[in-house]
């Protein structure tokens, strides 16, 4: 298998861990979804709404320039009250904002982990209803056939075509398509 060219995942740290040890060139984006509840669990309710708006004007800027003075902005609003929410953002801003190196047309599918985590809920919530399922062949097999079922409701990616020029190491600032690197392919 070639190194993947971007992971995308919450804060677990083994993962990001054995990422680096296996595919010391793949790129880190962490899942915006997860970053978010992180926040707003250190924030207090009364807090949440602007936080929420706060956040979204960070993940759904026009470009990470713009991304960054949101950022800025989240920091200097919440930063002196609620300095552990905000250095959730802070700390992880770079692997929060990577997804702003990649074509703008694939920037929804990169920010969270969530549709791959929405398929295997789907198993884990089957096998749990059933009580697991009585031998390892009928549990991949149910496993196989509710994947299966999940995949006709996944979103096809935005641009296929730009996914190719991704792996070939095409050179993407604000979205759009600037150059190519000067590396080999490994």
């Amino acid at each position: 298998m070639r190194a993947p060219v971007l992971a995308v995942g919450d804060g677990a740290l083994g993962f990001w861990a054995a990422l680096r040890e296996v595919f010391p060139g793949t790129r880190e984006q962490r899942d915006w979804f997860h970053k978010t509840a992180n926040v707003l669990a250190a924030l207090p309710k009364s807090a949440h709404p602007g936080a929420k708006a706060a956040l979204a004007e960070i993940w759904d800027a026009e470009d990470k320039r713009r991304a960054q003075a949101a950022a800025k902005r989240f920091a200097a609003a919440y930063g002196i009250k609620f300095a552990k929410a905000t250095a959730k953002i802070t700390d992880d801003l770079e692997v929060l904002l990577t997804y702003y190196d990649y074509p703008a047309e694939h920037w929804v599918h990169l920010r969270t982990s969530n549709p791959i985590e929405s398929t295997f809920a789907t198993v884990r919530h089957r096998t749990r209803v059933t009580k697991g399922p009585g031998s390892r062949a009928a549990g991949l097999a149910m496993a196989f056939k509710l994947i299966e079922s999940a995949q006709d409701r996944w979103r096809a990616v935005n641009a296929p075509h730009l996914v190719a020029l991704v792996r070939a190491g095409a050179r993407f600032e604000a979205g759009k398509l600037v150059g190519r690197y000067e590396q080999a392919a490994a």
